[in-house]
């Protein structure tokens, strides 16, 4: 095991999920496969989206925001999962490890900003359906989108920056199949408690999603709350799935982090999520289902 302090010049190594062994072989296949079936599914909806002036609403614009997003945070973890599996290598150097947690992060705040974004969008609709054209306009969804971007970015660079001048001295090796915040900070040598005790707090903010929730569950009368439920249900289910997964991994001393469940958590809301949004979103949307069938004609 490596020890001393790791600076620019050192390589971290990598643990990954795979072992190279025959049902290793079969995991990787798998994760490829879901790779690119994230990637087309993101990419088709996109695309409708841009074709279709029935789409051209405040709801699709976000929501192609977010495919265009889940396309760019798969690609952030996967590729370099590959390379190391197909070249026998898990190396990465410490520049880019410190590149990579700062995409994953812009990227995973960009996620959890949209995604509440999208909550207050389907709050205005169902509670304010008279003031949506006003509160929902096409400057203010440029104004969440621009908020969306440049504030996940200047987290990511303040949270980036800090943790990679900790001194790194207990071990090269992160116990992860990407580098991310809890997987380095079991290889710092000084206390990280108040560190992690305001990422958590900084975290628990993205549960101002569940005022949705709320809504929903106080409407007057049935027909209304099944018209919400209709209206929020794919929502609510993409965003409780992201929220949930990222919760359990952020907000946890590292203490109380095991590394097998932090890999299949991870594989969760880095992989699985960018996979499965693009079909919740367009399987019960009749609209989003109305256009693949007038684009294929």
């Amino acid at each position: 095991m490596e020890t001393g302090n790791l600076s620019l010049g050192t390589d971290f190594t990598l643990v990954g999920l795979f072992h190279y062994g025959p049902a290793d072989t079969l995991l990787f296949a798998v994760i490829a496969i879901l790779f690119a079936v994230a990637v087309m599914g993101n990419v088709t909806l996109v695309h409708l989206i841009r074709l279709d002036r029935r789409l051209h609403t405040p709801m699709y614009f976000l929501l192609s925001q977010l495919s265009i997003i889940d396309m760019m945070y798969i690609s952030t973890t996967v590729p370099k999962m590959a390379a190391n599996f197909l070249s026998g290598s898990r190396t990465i150097s410490f520049l880019g490890c410190e590149i990579q947690t700062f995409v994953f992060l812009t990227l995973g705040a960009s996620e959890a900003l949209l995604l509440g974004f999208m909550s207050y969008d389907r709050y205005i609709a169902v509670c304010r359906p008279l003031h949506y054209p006003v509160l929902m306009s096409r400057k203010a969804c440029g104004c969440m989108v621009t908020c969306a971007w440049s504030s996940s970015s200047i987290i990511a660079l303040v949270h980036t920056l800090y943790v990679f001048q900790l001194p790194f001295c207990r071990s090269a090796h992160i116990n992860h199949f990407f580098c991310e915040i809890p997987s380095l900070l079991p290889l710092v040598c000084e206390d990280t408690s108040q560190y992690e005790h305001t990422v958590t707090m900084s975290s628990l903010v993205f549960l101002l999603y569940a005022r949705v929730l709320v809504v929903v569950f106080h409407m007057g009368s049935g027909k209304g709350q099944r018209k919400a439920m209709s209206t929020c249900s794919s929502h609510l289910t993409a965003a409780s799935l992201f929220y949930t997964t990222c919760l359990s991994a952020y907000t946890q001393p590292h203490s109380l982090h095991s590394p097998d469940r932090d890999k299949v958590v991870a594989v969760i809301y880095s992989i699985v999520t960018p996979v499965l949004n693009p079909f919740i979103y367009s399987l019960r949307n009749k609209e989003v289902l109305g256009a693949l069938r007038r684009q294929m004609r």
